[in-house]
């Protein structure tokens, strides 16, 4: 069996348990199986990763296989293998915490409706991105790596038009509108720190980008923004 077959099997085998598992985690830590709230971010979540599974296995599957690498493997940055493990454990710390502080020990009394709504749209920009960054852009990597075997080049077409990070935009969106959804102050807080530590790896990225991919200088002169338009 090809390597890349075995990678699709194993992918779809791991998805269904974890569109399985994630709702039964977040309300079981909540406390409460009739959460509105805590469904509803279950639903966005489930619908972001089953739409840009779907139309990378569907479209894309040499990229599937490239998301789907464990850390350290290729030729990833040094810096980029310990960044991306602290990236997920404090990824998970943010899952655990919101339930926790929104349902279980009430913190969600603090958030009035109109800032959950507020958080509830902010992850449609946030859906958009992630899965628009994964159509326009086929080297959209999990990790600070040059993709050689597979002869990248610069993307500056579609999102990557406009910020030159946009799935890391959309990553800005759902730290901010998952806690305020939910109504958990600390979720907002580990959110935060989420977003300060995506700004920094976007930096390190830059530098390798610059001067190890033919074109990106050019490209970061076409368009001007990493992250937020107008802003940085």
């Amino acid at each position: 069996m090809a390597e890349q077959e075995k990678m699709t099997i194993g992918w779809i085998i791991s998805s269904a348990i974890f569109f399985l598992m994630f709702p039964a985690g977040i309300l079981a830590l909540a406390g409460d199986w009739l959460w509105v709230e805590g469904w509803i971010f279950c639903a966005w979540f489930i619908v972001m990763c089953l739409a840009v599974s779907v139309y990378l296995y569907r479209n894309d599957p040499e990229l599937l296989v490239e998301r789907s690498r464990l850390p350290g493997t290729g030729n990833q940055q040094e810096w980029d293998k310990y960044l991306m493990t602290g990236i997920y454990l404090v990824f998970i710390v943010w899952f655990v915490v919101m339930p926790l502080d929104a349902k279980r020990y009430g913190g969600e009394a603090h958030f009035p409706v109109w800032l959950k709504a507020l958080g509830g749209l902010l992850l449609l920009p946030s859906l958009y991105l992630f899965y628009q960054s994964c159509v326009d852009n086929t080297f959209a990597s999990t990790q600070v790596r040059i993709q050689r075997e597979r002869k990248q080049h610069v993307v500056s077409t579609g999102v990557y038009s406009f910020v030159r990070h946009p799935m890391y935009l959309g990553a800005v969106f759902m730290g901010l509108g998952a806690p305020l959804l939910l109504g958990s102050v600390y979720g907002l807080a580990v959110g935060l720190i989420m977003i300060l530590v995506v700004a920094g790896r976007i930096i390190g990225e830059e530098r390798m980008l610059v001067s190890e991919l033919e074109g990106y200088e050019d490209y970061r002169r076409k368009v001007r923004y990493r992250l937020i338009p107008y802003v940085w």
